[in-house]
């Protein structure tokens, strides 16, 4: 066990950081291959920045390890990346032939839940870009002001590379020192919002696999990563002390791995399913005017238009 868990401690750092480059480069790759991102849920990077901003900033506080903090802002600049590659290859809600199936757009749509509860205002699924960087530049600035009037004095224990000293307490356990109770409060508060919201991050693509009964756009590569980084977490989070790995950081981790099995589940029952960019088939005006139900001329709604658009000149004399 002793050698086991040697091994462990010691790759788990290293994966720890690389995994935010292995678990979505092939997901960027993809929407940008393909100019969509039909099917991706856009709460996965809402998610993540959202929680790794918030760990970057619990680090001031409770000083974890250093591999984790680094993992962080790696995360954050590849959430970004994907972001930006998702909005910029966006489907369009009418891209999809007349009478065809409006579900097939679920991940998209404006009126889809956010997890559990009613979208307020269209929250990140608005049109333009800049609301989604404007939410992220308010979120950011918010906690720096947070940090600086509540988070003051609660890092302690540390040592001078980031790392937790040994046999340190985490202040968001014991208080910690400086300003007392209401930085070391605001710790556990950060830590806890951090690890709760990052716990969510499968949720969203299940729902929206669930509502289209299809995994199309979600990348089987990104759901071989976080079965394997649960792996990872699981087994450094178990074989670590008790007094290493709050029951938090467990609980958080075993609820996120029964999701991903949840979506291992998914892909084994309904594979590619539906495609993200709607299902083509509908009905169409054919060659000699007739209406037929399948796919338009060129298997697009713009061949359609220029079809009808023909047999309108056709019938006035143009």
């Amino acid at each position: 066990m002793g050698f086991l868990q040697g091994v462990i401690t010691t790759i788990a750092p290293i994966f720890l950081v690389t995994s935010p480059i292995t678990s979505y480069a092939d997901q960027i790759y993809s929407i940008h291959s393909k100019r969509s991102s039909a099917g991706f849920s856009l709460d996965i990077p809402l998610i993540m920045l959202t929680a790794s901003i918030l760990k970057v900033f619990y680090w001031f506080t409770a000083h974890y390890d250093t591999s984790l903090l680094l993992q962080s802002v790696l995360m954050i600049l590849i959430q970004l990346l994907l972001l930006h590659v998702s909005l910029r290859h966006r489907p369009s809600p009418t891209a999809h032939a007349p009478f065809s199936n409006p579900d097939a757009h679920a991940g998209s749509s404006p009126s889809e839940p956010l997890l559990f509860f009613p979208r307020p205002f269209r929250f990140w699924r608005w049109k333009p870009a800049r609301p989604y960087w404007t939410f992220l530049a308010y979120y950011t600035l918010t906690l720096v002001a947070l940090q600086l009037v509540l988070g003051r004095g609660g890092g302690s224990g540390g040592s001078d590379d980031g790392t937790a000293a040994p046999g340190a307490r985490d202040p968001s356990v014991d208080g910690g020192g400086g300003d007392g109770g209401l930085a070391a409060a605001y710790s556990t508060l950060q830590g806890a919002l951090a690890l709760a919201v990052e716990a969510l991050l499968p949720v969203p693509q299940l729902l929206s696999n669930a509502r289209r009964r299809g995994c199309a756009g979600f990348r089987l590569s990104v759901l071989a990563n976080w079965l394997l980084g649960d792996a990872f977490k699981l087994a450094f989070f178990f074989l670590s002390g008790a007094d290493a790995v709050p029951w938090q950081f467990r609980a958080c981790a075993v609820f996120q791995a029964a999701c991903d099995v949840g979506l291992g589940v998914q892909f084994a029952l309904w594979g590619e399913g539906e495609a993200g960019g709607g299902d083509r088939k509908g009905l169409f005006v054919g060659e000699k005017g007739e209406m037929r139900v399948g796919e338009p001329s060129g298997g697009g709604l713009r061949d359609m238009e220029m079809e009808m658009e023909r047999q309108r000149r056709a019938e006035k004399g143009w």
